[in-house]
């Protein structure tokens, strides 16, 4: 069965639904708070046979059902190799193909959406509505559309066949191309409200809810994700003071990316606190006092160079523990 409800985006989806003049919308956002799942909520309300694309699917008609179920044949969602488990998660059928050409399905699956998948898309667009009604595209996330899959992908954005509709969700939608974003209307999402996002938390066995919601800067799905990785409100909390005091194993077998972002929240929040502001994501009390900016932007810049790096350090033990090291010397000189 599809999950894809998420309080709230009901409101915003009516709205969408009532306002939307073309083919093709461009849901985007921060990361985290459901664009994909709008996106598919977008596709099953163009589908469904008794709202006609005008209010969210009624999840009654055949048409709902066979979305439900993940097996509808109007229905295509485009997304990167290296995402078919969210595919999985979401309850869709895996891509066995998924564009792959024979190399590729021996190699790491990939980050992009290459151009055989957009063709194996387009040949889609192409043909007839098995149903005889609209044909819905969801892409996610648009800005993984390499600079060829995007432009093999215009055309038929601009000017589609029969009643084609286009549902794009990105977290990041200053890196797609111009030409993509014009030919798309905007449906921008924002944070949610703590009172949708944390009953939803709960309600998915999240502990310490609240604590995790403000890390993640108010995403209740990172938050979510963070909780089902393993990450506790109270382990959150003692990071700042555990980085302090130099110990590495706080971010044992963490990824690249995620001490990198962790870090940087630490250094963020450490700088609000220091110029008299409410920290963002840790309780005051979590953050070890400072004196001094200087240091600390020193860090900051640091951190951006090695977010450049993050995705492959030729050893993540020892980078680890140099950042460590590093974020150990910058408290001391702040001090």
């Amino acid at each position: 069965m599809l999950n894809i409800a998420l309080p709230w985006l009901e409101q915003p989806l009516r709205d969408a639904l009532q306002r939307a003049r073309s083919h093709a919308l461009l849901v985007q956002g921060p990361a985290g708070v459901g664009q994909l799942e709008f996106a598919l909520q977008l596709a099953l309300s163009w589908l469904c046979e008794q709202g006609y694309g005008h209010q969210p699917g009624c999840g009654q008609c055949a048409s709902c059902r066979l979305f439900a179920s993940g097996t509808h044949p109007d229905f295509q969602l485009l997304m990167p190799e290296a995402l078919e488990p969210l595919r999985e998660a979401l309850g869709l059928p895996v891509d066995e193909e998924g564009g792959k050409s024979a190399k590729s399905k021996t190699a790491k699956p990939s980050r992009e959406i290459k151009v055989e998948a957009v063709r194996a898309l387009l040949s889609f667009a192409q043909s007839t509505s098995a149903r005889g009604r609209a044909k819905v595209a969801v892409i996610f996330p648009a800005e993984a559309l390499n600079g060829v899959a995007a432009n093999a992908l215009l055309k038929t954005l601009e000017e589609p066949s029969g009643l084609l509709r286009f549902a794009l969700a990105s977290h990041d939608s200053a890196s797609l191309l111009p030409t993509i974003r014009s030919r798309c209307q905007p449906v921008p999402l924002g944070l949610p409200a703590r009172e949708a996002a944390l009953p939803w938390l709960a309600s998915r066995g999240v502990d310490g809810a609240e604590g995790l919601l403000a890390a993640t800067g108010g995403r209740p799905q990172q938050a979510l994700a963070w909780a089902e990785a393993g990450l506790t409100d109270a382990a959150w909390q003692a990071l700042p003071k555990r980085i302090a005091r130099g110990e590495v194993q706080a971010l044992a077998d963490w990824l690249p990316a995620r001490i990198i972002d962790a870090l940087q929240r630490i250094c963020h929040d450490l700088l609000r606190r220091l110029h008299g502001q409410k920290p963002q994501f840790f309780d005051t009390a979590s953050l070890p006092a400072l004196r001094k900016a200087g240091p600390l932007l020193a860090w900051e810049a640091e951190l951006r160079r090695a977010a450049r790096h993050a995705d492959h350090p030729l050893n993540t033990g020892l980078w680890t523990e140099a950042l460590v090291a590093q974020a150990q010397a910058a408290f001391v000189a702040a001090r």
